[in-house]
């Protein structure tokens, strides 16, 4: 049976957020949510993306800007690069393919309640007209989907109507996370997906992270496959030489080896 998923320690975790909000302060879309979800992108493609390219793209110049002391800049990339880790363990395809109805991935969201909502319009932190785009796992699907648009091109592309389907419905499920509470598109996807009972919120972000784990696997599965070298055996010295001028192999190609 496979070991549980790696998660990250309370320390790792603050060190995490610490850097994604100095971040913030330079570009404001870079949340820790927002990171979070772009980097589980980054996990879920078949290239190991280097740090610094995918920092490049996630964050341009603002990484430079927030962190231009080289030690300062060692600290960040080690609190960003542990996340990265524990994202690639819970996203290991080959455990994945072993168990695929096994939830794995703990992704970093904000939870969102009424509650939350109405302390935020009070705060000033939003608008309440916009007060109801605020749920849970909305910036994190952001997050990916800017990912994913950075370096989606790299990915395995779908080939005929059943994996574009697939594919579809399964960007569909991150998709709705997306979906302001209350909204009648909200309603209209729980009754397609759920039927008339519906489910919570708790429940779309699980079949999210459920997509996640089946689009590592689809992508991992339809990843070109490197080409077999086929390597022939070396003849031993005393047979004949394989180029055929009927000396033995010592005594021809063989006498350099």
């Amino acid at each position: 049976m496979s070991k549980p998923p790696r998660q990250n320690s309370e320390t790792e975790f603050e060190a995490f957020c610490s850097v994604c909000d100095r971040l913030g302060g330079f570009d404001r879309q870079t949340t820790p949510e927002w990171a979070d979800g772009y980097l589980t992108a980054m996990a879920v493609g078949a290239r190991a993306v280097p740090l610094e390219q995918c920092l490049a793209k996630m964050a341009g110049d603002a990484y430079e800007r927030a962190f231009a002391d080289p030690e300062d800049r060692a600290r960040a990339e080690s609190a960003l690069r542990a996340r990265v880790a524990v994202l690639h363990d819970q996203l290991d395809a080959e455990v994945l393919f072993e168990a695929p109805d096994r939830l794995r991935l703990a992704p970093f969201m904000m939870a969102w309640n009424d509650e939350d909502r109405a302390a935020a319009v009070a705060d000033g932190s939003v608008d309440a007209e916009d007060a109801d785009q605020l749920v849970t796992g909305a910036e994190w699907v952001e997050g990916f989907m800017a990912a994913v648009n950075d370096f989606g091109s790299e990915w395995p592309q779908a080939d005929g109507e059943d994996e574009l389907a697939y594919t579809a419905d399964l960007v569909g499920q991150l998709a709705a996370l997306r979906l302001p509470e209350g909204s009648d598109e909200l309603r209209k996807h729980l009754v397609e997906v759920y039927g008339e009972e519906g489910a919570d919120r708790e429940r779309l972000v699980d079949e999210a992270c459920f997509a996640v784990q089946d689009l590592r696997m689809w992508v991992v599965d339809h990843a070109p496959k490197p080409q077999t070298r086929r390597v022939e055996k070396t003849p031993g010295r005393n047979d004949p030489c394989p180029c055929g001028s009927g000396k033995k192999y010592k005594k021809c190609h063989g006498a350099g080896a």
